[in-house]
């Protein structure tokens, strides 16, 4: 994890991307692509904003398409059902899985925001200290 920010509940996500990433590109140099979900988008918002202020490339991950134009006499393949594996999506949800990990992480106890991101830090070191003292 590079970066962790907590915000209200009340703000979107493609809100609350531009708190996280205003000095990003400072800290970073080398960040220049980002794989978002479907929530990121929107203009002005999200996967634009990112383009058009930081000038890195966005991509959102969409769900398989439901319909596919299908050579006539010929039937559809069956839309899978259930747990989709989405590409690069399982990234995100290993690492939060990782941190759930963490008693203090399993539940929201914190009354400040800060506190919620001091603990992210505090999991993934825990976790990078565990990988590197095997090693």
């Amino acid at each position: 994890m590079l970066k962790a920010k907590v915000h209200a509940a009340s703000i979107f996500d493609r809100d609350g991307i531009k708190q996280l990433l205003e000095d990003t590109g400072e800290l970073f140099p080398r960040l220049s692509h980002l794989w978002l979900d479907a929530g990121y988008n929107g203009k002005g918002k999200g996967k634009d904003w990112i383009q058009k202020v930081l000038g890195w490339t966005a991509e959102i991950v969409k769900r398989p398409r439901r319909w596919v134009r299908v050579p006539a006499g010929e039937e559809p393949p069956p839309y899978p059902k259930g747990f989709i594996v989405l590409p690069r999506r399982w990234v995100v949800e290993r690492s939060f899985s990782w941190t759930g990990q963490n008693r203090r992480m399993s539940k929201d106890y914190e009354r400040v925001p800060q506190t919620s991101e001091a603990f992210m830090y505090v999991a993934m070191s825990r976790l990078m200290v565990r990988r590197l003292a095997r090693q």
